[in-house]
């Protein structure tokens, strides 16, 4: 009993760090990129930081992931406070849309790249100190790279549908912006009920499968190549 309880509260160290940084700092750098092309209402809440705290959701960012570790779900996940952006402030509202967009994941894939060269200090610390940084590190990888590509995949509210929007020609940006008030149930249907049905059919289309060992296995592999880890 005690042995369990030592091991959830170690796998519960070198998840949380990392997943409040990679929900946070997501945030941060939506909050970055509007202030900078114009709009200064995230900049007035005081969300242009690197501070997580200013991001914090209790119940996503807290709540949400610590259950999921208590639990042992074989999947992390939570969210932090969205930041407000008044398209309309920014200096070309639909272009610089797509650039706000992407500075979520984008500030994730930074994250992930300094988590690889992070690997490189473990060897300079006490052993079990090491492995401890290690696990914090990768796990802030996966968490980062999960997260950004993610959250491009072309569906509103998801960064990638807004992308979607700022770029596709006005025919099939604007039916797309409006189902933005049901991208939540879209994202159930894509991730649960399709695999489901297809599998029913006996032809399984499974998009985050794909998501998982395409996108995000080979950003994964270039981060480590890049960061010069074996």
């Amino acid at each position: 009993m005690i042995m369990d309880i030592e091991k959830l509260l170690y796998n519960a160290s070198v998840w949380v760090l990392p997943a409040l940084l990679a929900i946070t700092l997501h945030e941060a750098g939506h909050a970055y990129a509007a202030w900078k092309l114009g709009d200064p209402t995230a900049k007035a809440q005081g969300r242009v930081t690197l501070n997580p705290i200013k991001h914090i959701d209790l119940v996503g960012t807290i709540l949400i992931p610590a259950l999921l570790i208590f639990i042992k779900a074989p999947f992390l996940f939570g969210y932090a406070k969205p930041v407000p952006v008044n398209f309309m402030r920014l200096n070309n509202p639909r272009r610089d849309m797509v650039w706000v967009a992407l500075a979520g994941p984008g500030m994730n894939f930074l994250l992930a790249f300094a988590c690889a060269l992070g690997i490189h200090l473990v060897t300079m610390l006490p052993e079990d100190v090491g492995m401890w940084a290690f696990h914090n590190f990768r796990n802030g990888i996966i968490l980062n790279v999960v997260l950004g590509v993610f959250n491009l995949l072309p569906i509103p509210p998801l960064d990638g549908g807004r992308v979607a929007v700022g770029v596709l020609p006005n025919f099939l940006a604007v039916p797309l912006a409006r189902l933005e008030r049901f991208g939540f149930l879209i994202l159930l249907g894509v991730i649960f009920l399709l695999p489901m049905v297809t599998r029913s059919l006996g032809h399984e289309i499974d998009i985050m499968d794909w998501v998982f060992n395409g996108p995000i296995s080979y950003v994964v592999s270039l981060i480590a190549k890049l960061a010069g880890l074996a």
